[in-house]
Order: C-alpha cells, then structure tokens, then sequence
C-alpha cells in the first residue's frame, strides 16, 4: 500500500513538471501574438519608396524582407526574421546582406514589441507597433557616438506584389 502511493506521488509529480515546462515553453516559443505585422506595408518618407514584408508565423519564424527605392534603384535592404527558441524570442537583422545581428525580445503588448541588444553598436533597440489607423510603424533608437540617437518609419498596408 505505502509503494504504491509513493508511485502515484513521483507520477503525479512527473506530470505537473511537464505540465509547467510545456506551458512556459508554449509561452516563450508562441509567435501568434506578432501576427499583426504580418503582409505587405508600404510608405513613403523623404522621396524614399519603402516596402516591408513580414510572412505569418509558422514553424516558429517570421520571415521578413525590407527594400527601399530611391530614384528608380534600390539603395537599401534588408533580410529579417524573428525566431522563437525555447529560451527566447529573437529578432534578426541583416541589413544589406551582412551577418545577422541579434535582438531579444524584452517587451510584448498586443501590438507592440521591443527587442533589444545592448550591446551592439547601433541600434540598441527595435520597436514595432500597430497604430489606431492600421499603420505599421516602426523605429530603432540607441546611442551613437555617445548621444541619443533614433530613425523612425510608417508603412500601410499594400497589396501583394514580392
């Protein structure tokens, strides 16, 4: 009698440990909550025509992809993806081709996020949010050369056309 309740006691407690590690595991690796920057954006801004591209989570990435055009030629772009581990969600930006630099996930509201390296040159911080008018906007913001220093973008939703 006392064995088996020692067994069902070290099952029991088993199950809970799984329990607990699956759904903290679920909640770091969950992407859904960034679906909303998902699709076509496109703007704007100082006679630039600018285009991002985010696809859907799924297997736990997002891809993305930003251009800009200026004058009829591309003069910037940039490969993205947002990849969720079990330890964290981390965003990845490799402008105009270059290794990719890694920012973690320090901030997830409904539809804002803040990923963050502290340690890497500039930008410090990348920040994407959804306005009131279903405007994507988003901004990297740090210091350089010792002073604040930000850029900042707006996109609206666009029709397909990668």
């Amino acid at each position: 009698m006392h064995t088996s309740r020692v067994v069902i006691a070290i099952v029991f407690m088993v199950l809970i440990g799984f329990s607990v590690h699956a759904r903290a595991q679920a909640t770091v690796t969950d992407l859904t909550g960034l679906a909303w920057m998902a699709g076509n954006w496109s703007g704007v801004q100082g006679g630039v025509e600018m285009e991002e591209f985010w696809q859907t989570p799924k297997g736990n990435t997002m891809l993305g992809l930003h251009r800009d055009v200026a004058r009829g030629r591309t003069v910037s772009f940039e490969f993205l993806r947002i990849e969720a581990t079990p330890e964290a969600i981390i965003y990845w930006a490799s402008p105009r081709g270059r290794p990719a630099t890694p920012f973690r996930l320090i901030e997830q509201k409904e539809k804002r996020v803040v990923f963050e390296n502290a340690k890497h040159d500039f930008p410090q911080r990348v920040i994407y949010w959804l306005g009131d008018d279903g405007a994507l906007h988003a901004k990297i913001e740090g210091t350089m050369n010792g002073k604040p220093a930000a850029e900042e973008w707006t996109w609206r939703r666009a029709a397909a056309g990668y």
